[in-house]
């Protein structure tokens, strides 16, 4: 629509049209709108034509679309009515959108006319007299199919008769003798700005100047020549006043620091909708999803599309965007694409509206005032607060919070009332606008649009309107009867235009309280985004602009990620994530972030250079990445004075009107009543450019004389200022004494050590929880703090701490920075490494180095240190292909490299598959092991700083350096080493000096030393925030197999296997090498592993094979976990079982790797799963005990469910852990169960079980049987039939999804369903009434006797009240 800023600047509007009927053309229906022989003529739509425009065409504007323009102005089509129906004129903006994404903005005024035309009254007739002729046939026929003795001779349904004039349907009824025909008609204006008043004014002015029909030197020509060729735009930051048809009017326009120019209301609004619904619509626009607006009035359809597009500033809509969906074009709702389109329908047609897709789709009522949004809608962040926030702000400026408050409802019901008393036969129209507006003026609220009397009544600083306060009507001309009325009020005394003239002069202070909260409303959403998305551009993967120019970057954008997602959720609460981990994918984000590296070659945004600003407002200096908390919006005040400041002076004011040729001074010469055409050849006429150029000339002087003034300074002393203040030189800390220098700094080092004590407490409070609380720390403001939002606040404090008094700034993270410097000079003092030969002897001058010979780790520490990043993702992918992370765990810093490797081998990180790497390995391993080859060791992984460095680089994940600073932070503190790798760090005093001033907080020793005590303190609790955050990361775990020391069970001949479960996720059968204890492999992050799953395919000469421990550790953050054992694997041998479920427990973290291998050299000291062997013949449990174990595991689970979820632990662990669930079960079956035998094997618990499950289908079968011959069901509750029946389902489906599990196994994975179904209280009884039991169990055992089996029913119904959910790895197979 616009080509350049600087046209856009140039007119107030472009365009003046008239649409309406042609006065050459017919009566033509317009098939588009879907004018149907069912629907009586005066509800037809009919087309209509843009009868004229004015001027023919604007050099400096897109051409005048007549298509666009006719179909906007009248959705609907063509309208007619007849004087039973309120002839009201009716204000509605609209959007003019061309392919190229460019837009005009409309507003339409529309009216309607005395039809003269003979020719179009008779057509009307004759198709009311076809539709007439077609509903009696109709209805005759559905008489004689319903009754034959009918006794009713009607020819037309009782609603057409003309005795019932007050039916609604007769109100549509066109008699051509007594019925006076209307017909639509429309002027609009269409221009490059949104000045939503000062078009409203225009046209209702210019209307009320034809229907007064006043003597005047002026006409309509001149009003509308003077409005576009003399009234310029104001440029930014000015103010333009002009003569809007006898009346002043004042533009402004924003500058480009300040939000953009917006004049639609949000006041009505809200009001309209409510806060409620206004966040969840913008939700759901933020998402992307597909929104219909719906509502009778066209501009509530607008002004509910524009505030929710003005609102989510600074982004921008970037799909379908039709905010007034004309008829012929209802079939774009199919498209399959985000879309914001509006529908006009009556309350009766709403029903009909047919939408394809519901799934995505939010439904706006506007006129109900209610938002239908997706069922998987995430919340918006800080939800509550931001209601609140917006609430308190509506009440601050009196505007009903709901969708519309009892005053409104109680204005508009008597408005519509006094209405239907003047017009007997009105009713609600359904043309497209609401009936319920003030006459003459449009559909939209905002103050100066509405007449005085009706302006004054609903004006929310006033309240309700008063029911004595007198209306003003305006004349039709062609209402002779309404003419009369309107002059016996005016001689009642009751018109009182003195008033009206006071009202009218408060509109301007009207429009600038409307402006005022328009701007404080949306500072507020301004405000909420800025705080979510302040640390954005830390995230912002920028290009290397040396090397690629913008039509490079732009060809390969598709293919290239922009933004480091990975770190910038990690940083997030997990409550938010759900919604932002959607956001940061929608088009609107994206094109903000494209907007950002384009302004690397000068092509800025307006919005994203307004949002920038306020960013750098909010931070406390450049290094501050976010702020976590809720803070509400402070800026209102001053940007409300800038604007109050700017309309409060006018800087320019645009001439009156003036008389034009005598053939254009009068509109009323010919067809009176009948908006005429306009004088095309005066309306064409280019103003002189010289006056332009002395306009330009003028407004220009002005500004330089509105500078001065408000400075308050002369030409030459400004230039004397600005002279001083340019030559003034900042003090050079560099030359203080240290004495002056940390006086100087203290303020600010007292602050970062302040704040360092309260952030480590904050953590260390949130992770204790009660036991905090116990201890005296539990105050309000810190208890429930969301874990992930303290440890992104730590990461910021880090990073301003790293960031003060540098030397100069390499990167955007400070710390990061830091770590590659130091990371540089132990590579270079490392005596370990061989020399580079190309260190050694100058390079001739012809032969250039090349990145590409050094290693992807090299390339990526060059690329972080020289700021070119753009090549990150590839060089992160390439290390993590070629660089194999578990050999990390076999090099220390002190250890030598190996002989048999050659200089070129240690330079170049070659891919080996691990078979390849083994060898090697075990070389190094059996230099520092023991003697004996055959035990298993583990090798204690290096702590070091650059260590973790190469772990955090190998994430292909993560793009910045904001985001490896972050992974290497939670990576230290999950380790526990944050404090002692930053006191390595920062011990290198020479790096320090290079780096950093000498009034830097890292360089004051003092400080220094209390802030790493600070950071040490947080390694009394537990953090997993590695684990957590890089769900997708590559992980090495290494796998360590103890078998037992004997010489039968120490190896297998089998092909063994193992799986591990976790929290993120499980792996599937991994091998284990053939005469191999011990295996390294790497997985997507698993989590905090929970399961084991060990086995083999029972295969070889000597298959059995006896487990006691398996060792699983994570290669990056240390963990190791512990996974007894101590059972056989084979056929033939214990239980029989080829595969065992193994439960893990975390190995504490100060447990060295000497003592932990030399505890798993010896067998459990409870055994996976846990059954009664020799070595547990000696407890002997008694019957209190067992009773005392099964409650303290009942206990524990009933506590699981009833903590926060981010403060439960492993429920796999209270289950089928020691002393969980299934373990105290065991012991109840076990107690009292005759497993021995003389002849034959030993019995287990689950032959027990299946011995019952033979019983029960015997039982179930006999009860079918029985029900079959008699006809009559019993109560399957009293008996326990349906628990029986669970029963045998569950124990069938074990036995056949579970070959290779051992019968132990199979009873512990029962117990756990059993748990998840709420079956194990069930079966007891059915249990203890079995013969099974009374044969495998002595007298003295728990389900032999009533009353300890009544006691175990109470117990474990408790588990009833909870949803137990069981990980994947234990049911694989079943579920």
């Amino acid at each position: 629509m616009t080509s350049s800023n600087q046209r856009e600047s140039q007119r107030l509007f472009d365009y003046f049209s008239i649409i309406g009927l042609s006065p050459d053309g017919g009566l033509e229906p317009d098939r588009l709108q879907g004018g149907a022989v069912v629907v009586p003529p005066l509800e037809r739509s009919y087309k209509a034509r843009v009868l004229g425009h004015y001027p023919d065409q604007t050099p400096t504007a897109m051409p005048f679309d007549h298509h666009a323009v006719q179909m906007l102005c009248l959705p609907r089509g063509l309208q007619f009515r007849t004087q039973k129906h309120v002839l009201e004129p009716k204000f509605h903006p609209f959007l003019v959108t061309k392919g190229d994404g460019s837009r005009a903005h409309g507003f339409a005024y529309v009216f309607y006319e005395e039809v003269n035309s003979k020719q179009i009254c008779t057509a009307m007739h004759t198709l009311q007299s076809v539709y007439l002729t077609e509903m009696s046939s109709s209805h005759a026929k559905a008489s004689s199919g319903a009754t034959p003795n009918s006794r009713d001779t009607r020819s037309l349904p009782r609603q057409f008769r003309l005795s019932a004039p007050k039916s609604p349907a007769a109100l549509h009824f066109y008699d051509i003798t007594k019925d006076q025909l209307y017909v639509a008609k429309c002027i609009a204006l269409v221009g490059q700005h949104p000045y939503v008043y000062a078009a409203r004014k225009f046209l209702k002015g210019l209307y009320r100047f034809f229907i007064q029909c006043e003597s005047s030197g002026v006409s309509l020509e001149s009003h509308v020549y003077n409005l576009l060729y003399e009234v310029p735009a104001p440029p930014p930051g000015r103010c333009v006043a002009f003569s809007c048809v006898g009346k002043t009017h004042i533009c402004h326009r924003p500058t480009s620091h300040e939000l953009p120019l917006y004049e639609y209301s949000l006041r009505e609004f809200f009001s309209c909708l409510g806060v409620e619904y206004v966040v969840q619509l913008l939700t759901c626009v933020l998402l992307e999803n597909q929104v219909i607006l719906v509502s009778c009035d066209y501009n509530k359809l607008m002004l509910v599309a524009e505030s929710i597009g003005t609102v989510i500033f600074p982004f921008v809509w970037q799909h379908v965007y039709v905010p007034i969906l004309p008829a012929s074009l209802h079939h774009f709702l199919d498209a399959p694409v985000p879309f914001i389109m509006g529908l006009q329908c009556s309350q009766d047609s709403r029903d009909t509206i047919q939408i394809p897709n519901e799934a995505n789709l939010c439904l706006v009522d506007v006129d109900e005032g209610t938002v239908e949004v997706p069922e998987d809608l995430p919340q918006f962040p800080h939800r509550s607060d931001f209601i609140q926030e917006l609430t308190q702000l509506l009440l601050k400026w009196e505007v009903p919070t709901g969708k519309l408050d009892r005053n409104l409802n109680e204005h508009h019901s008597q408005y519509k009332y006094r209405r239907r008393r003047k017009y007997s036969w009105s009713h609600d129209s359904d043309s497209g606008v609401s009936s319920t507006e003030g006459s003459i003026s449009g559909s939209h609220s905002s103050i100066t649009s509405l007449p005085p009397s009706t302006m004054s009544s609903i004006s929310p600083l006033q309240g309700p309107p008063n029911s004595t306060r007198s209306q003003h009507f305006d004349p039709f001309p062609q209402s002779p009867h309404l003419k009369e009325i309107t002059a016996i009020v005016k001689k009642a005394g009751v018109y009182d235009s003195d008033e009206v003239d006071r009202i009218k002069r408060e509109r301007d202070s009207e429009m600038m309280e409307e402006l005022k909260f328009n701007n404080a409303v949306r500072e507020v959403f301004l405000n909420r985004f800025v705080h979510m998305f302040c640390a954005y551009d830390h995230f912002v993967i920028q290009p290397n602009c040396q090397e690629t120019d913008m039509e490079q970057w732009l060809s390969c954008r598709e293919s290239v990620q922009n933004f480091d997602k990975a770190t910038f959720l990690s940083d997030q609460p997990e409550v938010h994530l759900p919604f932002l981990s959607r956001f940061i994918e929608s088009q609107m984000f994206a094109t903000l972030v494209d907007h950002k590296i384009l302004s690397n070659w000068g092509k800025h945004d307006p919005n994203l250079r307004i949002f920038d600003v306020r960013i750098r407002l909010l931070r406390y200096d450049d290094s501050l990445v976010r702020t976590p908390s809720y803070e509400t919006c402070t800026t209102v005040r001053e940007t409300e004075q800038i604007l109050e400041k700017r309309l409060s002076h006018i800087d320019y004011r645009a001439p009156a009107p003036q008389p034009m040729d005598p053939q254009a001074e009068s509109c009323t010469q010919f067809n009176p009543g009948h908006f005429p055409l306009l004088d095309r050849i005066a309306l064409n006429k280019e103003p002189h450019k010289s006056k332009k150029r002395s306009c330009h000339a003028w407004r220009r002087r002005e500004r330089q004389e509105r500078h001065l003034e408000h400075t308050g300074l002369s030409g030459d002393q400004r230039d004397r200022v600005m002279h001083e203040a340019k030559s003034k030189l900042q003090p050079k800390l560099a030359d203080m004494s240290p004495a002056h220098m940390a006086q100087t700094n203290w303020k600010f080092v007292e602050q970062l050590l302040k704040e360092c004590k309260t952030r480590t407490k904050r953590m260390l409070v949130e992770k204790m929880g009660s036991e905090a609380v116990e201890l005296g720390h539990g105050e309000g403001s810190l208890v429930g703090v969301e874990e992930n939002t303290l440890i992104a606040s730590l990461c910021d404090l880090l990073e301003r701490v790293w960031a003060h008094g540098l030397q100069s700034k390499q990167g955007k993270s400070a710390l990061w920075s830091h770590l590659l410097n130091f990371q540089e000079l132990e590579e270079c003092n490392d005596s370990s490494k061989p020399v580079n030969p190309n260190f050694l002897s100058p390079v001739p001058q012809n032969t250039t180095p090349k990145i590409s010979s050094l290693s992807p780790l090299s390339e990526i520490v060059l690329s972080l240190k020289t700021g070119n990043i753009s090549g990150l993702g590839f060089l992160a992918s390439q290390l993590a292909n070629n660089f194999d992370l578990s050999t990390m765990a076999l090099e220390t810093e002190s250890a030598p490299a190996s002989p048999t490797k050659s200089p070129s081998n240690t330079n170049s990180l070659r891919k080996k598959s691990l078979q390849e790497r083994w060898p090697s390995d075990r070389s190094i391993d059996r230099r520092s092991r023991p003697s004996d080859p055959g035990v298993p060791t583990l090798r204690p992984l290096p702590i070091s700083v650059t260590f973790d460095m190469r772990n955090v680089l190998a994430m292909t994940e993560i793009k910045t350096q904001i985001g490896y600073a972050r992974a290497w932070v939670r990576l230290s503190l999950e380790k526990k080493v944050l404090s002692k790798h930053l006191t390595t760090l920062l011990g290198d005093s020479e790096l320090l000096r290079s780096l950093y001033k000498r009034y830097a907080f890292l360089r004051c020793d003092d400080e220094k030393e209390q802030f790493l005590s600070y950071l040490l303190s947080l390694n009394a609790v537990d953090y997993f925030c590695f684990t957590n955050t890089y769900a997708s990361t590559i992980v090495p775990y290494r796998v360590v197999v103890f078998p037992s020391r004997k010489l039968s069970g120490a190896s297998t001949s089998a092909n063994a296997w193992v799986s591990l479960g976790g929290t993120l996720g499980q792996t599937s059968n991994i091998p284990v090498p053939r005469s191999q204890v011990e295996l390294v492999f790497q997985h997507k992050n698993l989590g905090l592993l929970t399961t084991l799953r060990i086995g083999h395919d029972n295969t070889g000469m000597s298959p059995k094979w006896m487990v006691e421990h398996v060792l699983v550790r994570n290669e990056v953050t240390g963990h190791t976990w512990k996974f007894p054992c101590g059972r056989w694997l084979g056929r033939g041998i214990d239980d029989g079982s080829l595969e065992r479920i193994l439960v893990g427990e975390l190995v504490p973290s100060h447990i060295t790797s000497d003592d932990l291998v030399e505890s798993c050299r010896t067998p459990p000291r409870c055994r996976s799963p846990n059954v009664p062997g020799p070595r547990r013949a000696d407890l002997r449990l008694t019957v209190p005990d067992i009773q005392q174990h099964l409650g303290d595991s009942v206990n524990s689970l009933v506590k699981y469910f009833y903590k926060p979820e981010k403060e439960r632990g492993s429920l796999t662990l209270l289950l089928c852990g020691d002393f969980g669930l299934v373990c105290c079960l065991e012991q109840v079956f076990s107690y009292g169960f005759k497993s021995t035998r003389f002849f034959g094997k030993n019995l287990y618990l689950w032959d027990y079980f299946e011995r019952v499950q033979q019983h029960f289908e015997v039982v179930l079968r006999e009860e079918m049987e029985r029900e079959q011959l008699t006809g009559i069901a019993r109560d399957s509750r009293d008996h326990g039939l349906a628990s029986m029946a669970e029963f045998v389902s569950l124990v069938s489906r074990i036995n056949a999804s579970s070959t290779h599990l051992g019968k132990d196994d199979k009873f512990q994975l029962f117990v756990c369903l059993a748990a998840r179904a709420h079956l194990l209280p069930r079966i007891l009884l059915p249990l203890q009434r079995s013969p099974v039991t009374s044969h495998m169990y002595d007298d003295s055992s728990f389900l032999r006797d009533p009353q300890l089996v009544r006691d175990l029913i109470n117990v474990l119904s408790a588990l009833n009240d909870f949803e137990i959910t069981l990980e994947s790895s234990l049911t694989r197979g079943i579920d």
